[in-house]
């Protein structure tokens, strides 16, 4: 039982990717689901959660205005979009999900800009 996260790869200074994590059918609609990112020689960070209802998101300040979480509800699937990336947001990113009192993570999807 583990999400599966989709959608790293290379982007250029201030263009956009999607990342998607596929979430197990049974966990999907009552989790709540977030995205974490850990760049090289730094902890792991909190990016964008979102309720199990969709109706509440939270952002770190850092992608604030950029980045949108949301939830793909016929298909169990997490979604990130993120636009205007710039160096900083070079990271592997992670897929959380709580749900049934358990945490499980994803195995990561690396994102890399350059510049």
């Amino acid at each position: 039982v583990q999400p599966v996260e989709s959608g790293g790869g290379l982007a250029q200074v201030g263009g956009s990717l999607t990342l998607s994590c596929q979430v197990p059918g049974f966990l999907f609609t009552y989790a709540g689901l977030s995205w974490h990112r850990q760049a090289p020689g730094k902890e792991r960070e909190l990016v964008a959660a979102i309720t199990s209802d969709g109706e509440y998101t939270d952002y770190a300040d850092s992608v604030k205005g950029r980045f949108t979480i949301y939830r793909d509800n016929s298909h169990d699937l997490l979604n990130l979009q993120m636009n205007s990336l710039n160096p900083e947001d070079a990271a592997m990113y992670y897929c959380c999900v709580q749900a049934n009192g358990a945490i499980y993570w994803g195995q990561g999807t690396q994102v890399t800009v350059s510049s």
